[in-house]
């Protein structure tokens, strides 16, 4: 449930902005305000998940601190997003990993590291974990094959389970029917301002991030992340399917698919990651919101930290460091997979699912107003 002061402060600094509407080209928030006259829960929910923190409106508006209207958009969509992925999560006793989100990423991965560890070590023994293991099947002899796929799957699947929910709650809430997502004019142009980042061009030369000047690097090492993950998954998938259908099983050579795959997106993440958190630690802090900055962190170490692992057991993995390097991996994949839908990774979710709402509003409404 959101806060009735935040839900006030919520209507009252969207309706100086409607009453503005200087900032109606930078994003696609200010034409949904348009469309409203009053600013129920479900409204603020909605624009708040559909804000990217471009924060061009903030340094654009004159009624931002220290004017006494203290409009601060880019804080208090922040401030409801993070209400929101409370709200939606569930089951609802783990909405709590909100609150101090970046301390219950750091607990859970080592968590999973010492369990990890203290299995290999009680089930394999030490000669195991610190020995040489080479050619194919090298991996599995320090973690066999189904005490590392069954977990991974049983916690990507809670996930994504969690995270669908999550935004069949977040589509209700925002009065809307499930039938109105499958549009696929509409689902296409989500996708597009989705992978293209659309709404992290502000008015057309960039964020304001992480001070008042406009540039495009936020938007370039998002980029980044996002693809480099994509194409981890894919290297995952690819690998899995060499697996299951030809019979071999990883390490793979340096220049096969799988490997490749991984490799160039490993180091997107690197980069990608390490970009933004420079940009994160030099940013402009009075529009950031204390909570939603611990998650960016969080979120953004463990993809650095699942990435370079995995960078480096790749240059590793022929020597005793295999297995050592193997376990953290897994330790850091596990803490990410565990704590994705408690976390800034949902933030995926509910804003893919705001540009469908958001491509369906500008379709009707263009549809009445040609």
């Amino acid at each position: 449930m959101l806060p009735p002061e935040l839900l006030q402060e919520g209507e009252r600094q969207m309706t100086i902005c409607n009453a503005c509407r200087y900032c109606e080209g930078y994003c696609a928030v200010f034409p949904a305000m348009e469309l409203r006259r009053n600013f129920t829960k479900a409204d603020l929910t909605y624009l708040a998940n559909l804000c990217f923190d471009c924060r061009d409106c903030y340094y654009s508006c004159q009624y931002a601190p220290p004017h006494e209207f203290a409009v601060n958009v880019p804080k208090l969509m922040s401030q409801l997003r993070v209400e929101a992925y409370r709200e939606f999560s569930s089951p609802a006793i783990f909405s709590a990993l909100f609150r101090k989100n970046a301390l219950a990423v750091s607990l859970i991965t080592f968590a999973a590291l010492a369990i990890i560890v203290l299995l290999v070590l009680g089930l394999k023994g030490p000669g195991i974990l610190f020995g040489i293991h080479l050619g194919e099947g090298a991996f599995y002899r320090v973690v066999p094959f189904l005490a590392m796929t069954i977990p991974a799957l049983a916690m990507a699947l809670y996930g994504l389970t969690v995270l669908l929910m999550g935004v069949v709650h977040f589509w209700r809430e925002t009065q809307g029917h499930l039938s109105e997502m499958i549009s696929l004019s509409d689902l296409w142009r989500a996708t597009k301002d989705a992978f293209g980042l659309t709404y992290m061009k502000g008015g057309g030369a960039g964020c304001s991030y992480p001070d008042a000047t406009f540039t495009y690097s936020r938007r370039w090492f998002h980029h980044l992340v996002f693809y480099g993950f994509l194409l981890d998954f894919a290297s995952t998938s690819v690998a899995a399917f060499y697996d299951h259908f030809f019979g071999w099983q990883a390490p793979y050579p340096l220049f096969s698919v799988p490997v490749v795959l991984g490799t160039v997106g490993g180091i997107g993440l690197v980069i990608g990651t390490s970009g933004l958190m420079v940009l994160k630690y030099q940013s402009d802090r009075d529009p950031a919101e204390a909570k939603m900055l611990s998650m960016d962190v969080a979120f953004l170490a463990l993809l650095f930290f699942t990435s370079l692992t995995g960078l480096v057991l790749l240059a590793l993995r022929d020597t005793a460091a295999m297995g050592t390097l193997l376990v953290i991996h897994l330790s850091v994949v596990a803490g990410l997979f565990i704590t994705m839908p408690y976390g800034k990774f949902a933030h995926v979710a509910y804003r893919y699912a705001a540009l469908v709402r958001y491509a369906i509003e500008q379709r009707r409404t263009h549809s009445v107003n040609p």
